[in-house]
């Protein structure tokens, strides 16, 4: 079992940069590929970013590719989200998600944080 607490989320300006965490409880966190996914309001939920349990494979979705990076800290238990040239179209409440496998799919991850919400005002 593995509970996820993302923070980090907040109001930031166009232009601006957040960094998203998320912690991980369990003694197997390193061994799960991680994700961050996103839901704006009215819209379905979509990829942003996965990482491997190693951080040897990483994967963007294009619309944040070049703006947004992903790492993690596997001593540390935690995930990052480092997200840099925000745009108002990036507002969303922001999951992390963890799983056995790796991708952009939502089904591919058995767990899953409680979301924070990012607000990008132009």
């Amino acid at each position: 079992q593995v509970q996820l607490v993302e923070s980090g989320g907040g109001l930031v300006q166009a232009g601006g940069s957040l960094r998203l965490s998320c912690a991980a409880s369990g003694r197997t966190f390193s061994s799960y590929g991680m994700g961050w996914f996103r839901q704006a309001p009215g819209k379905e939920r979509e990829f942003v970013a996965a990482i491997s349990w190693s951080g040897g494979m990483i994967y963007y979705a294009d619309s944040v590719k070049g703006r947004f990076t992903i790492s993690r800290d596997n001593a540390k238990n935690t995930v990052y989200l480092q997200m840099n040239s925000l745009k108002p179209e990036d507002t969303a409440v922001y999951y992390c998600a963890a799983g056995d496998g790796l991708g952009s799919h939502g089904y591919q991850y058995d767990y899953w944080g409680q979301g924070t919400q990012v607000t990008v005002s132009s």
